[in-house]
């Protein structure tokens, strides 16, 4: 670019995409140069892109003061393209420098711009700030907002069923019997063709006379892990994490346990478990305080129960525990949470705007690693049926 008055609009145009591609290639002092080259342009929508391509730029060059100036002064324009992006990366640099009530009200005007598709996790961003800052009711509405309803949870409902069937079956009788033998885990009825029963077995516990606390103990660990994923990932997805998570757990009982008959919930639950330890350490989620450490507490808990049930291995179906936990691991590690913030997140703006970075991940580039990921999971349950029908057959 020769210019040094305004560039005609091609040349601006032209001069925000390649500043775009210097952005890609982590050149980002010649892109924050080129995007400074763009600002002041006539018209409201490239001069935003340009300041907020700039504001990613000096985020980059951990100029962060600088960034979080640049894309408040895009909010001072008359309203476009890049006012919601500049709306959200403010809010996201004032989460990192600790001022909640900015972040807040930052998110606030994003919300008011948001497309349908982001309402969802901006409340529930919103959610944990107003919970950080002490504002319990707050938070709990926009949370429900997050969830698209206020209705009961998947997890409060899983619980329910579960405890209800188990019950049936222990006190009914006879008729309990025939229900509890059509659900348990049989592993010759599996092999021959009778699939629910690797999700229905976690619908039934040992006799509360024989053992009073597998019931208990399960719809406790359900109880603290279900909700919790439930509110970072929504109400659809905990319920297939947990769906998957006992597919896994039952298949690896099934190829690999030695009893042939098995009841009880532990392995989706292991599942739960395996996400909440994936999200931990893979995806970093940012939480208020109290969460935080409960997130803490939950992986400690899983580790302590693989522990255990190696050295009651006799009477734990440890095989179950660990496929739920490895499923539960694999999924959390492939999908990041969609209702609360991350560290990666924190800085990426959602939509494309001329002009400004893409991901470094791009969104075609993670939904193809997501569904390769997917098939390898696959593939482990196909190899785990194929050596539980041998075993079994």
């Amino acid at each position: 670019m020769a210019h040094d008055g305004p560039l005609p609009r091609e040349a601006a145009v032209a001069a925000l995409d390649h500043a775009a591609e210097l952005m890609g290639s982590a050149d980002f002092v010649d892109a924050a140069r080129l995007y400074q080259r763009v600002i002041g342009f006539n018209d409201p929508g490239i001069t935003g892109a340009a300041m907020l391509g700039l504001g990613e730029a000096l985020y980059r060059l951990n100029e962060e003061d600088q960034a979080l100036a640049t894309w408040e002064e895009v909010t001072r324009l008359p309203e476009n393209a890049a006012t919601y992006p500049a709306w959200r990366n403010v809010a996201a640099a004032r989460v990192r420098a600790g001022n909640l009530d900015g972040a807040r009200a930052a998110y606030r005007e994003a919300d008011r711009r948001a497309p349908r598709d982001d309402k969802a996790e901006i409340a529930s961003r919103l959610g944990w700030l107003s919970k950080e800052l002490g504002e319990q009711r707050t938070a709990g509405r926009y949370f429900a907002r997050a969830r698209g309803d206020a209705g009961a949870s998947a997890a409060i409902i899983l619980i329910a069923v579960t405890t209800i069937v188990s019950l049936v079956v222990d006190l009914a009788g006879p008729a309990g019997n025939d229900l509890g033998n059509l659900l348990l885990m049989d592993k010759v009825a599996i092999a021959n063709g009778e699939i629910w029963r690797l999700w229905t077995v976690t619908l039934v516990h040992a006799p509360i006379g024989q053992n009073p606390l597998h019931l208990i103990f399960n719809m406790y660990a359900l109880w603290l892990a279900g909700p919790f994923v439930e509110r970072m990932y929504g109400r659809v997805a905990m319920l297939a994490f947990y769906l998957l998570a006992a597919a896994g757990g039952s298949l690896a009982s099934f190829a690999l346990g030695g009893a042939q008959y098995a009841v009880g919930a532990s392995g989706a639950i292991f599942g739960l478990f395996g996400v909440l330890v994936a999200v931990r350490f893979v995806h970093r989620p940012v939480l208020d305080r109290q969460s935080r450490g409960f997130l803490g507490q939950i992986v400690a808990l899983a580790v302590l129960n693989v522990a255990l049930g190696f050295l009651e291995a006799g009477v734990v179906d440890v095989w179950a525990h660990l496929g739920g936990l490895a499923t539960g691991l694999w999924l959390g590690a492939l999908f990041a949470p969609t209702n609360v913030p991350t560290l990666r997140s924190l800085w990426m703006r959602p939509g494309p705007t001329p002009g400004t970075m893409a991901p470094a991940f791009g969104s075609s580039g993670m939904q193809a690693l997501r569904l390769a990921g997917l098939l390898v999971m696959a593939a482990a349950f196909v190899a785990l049926w194929t050596q539980g029908v041998a075993v079994w057959g």
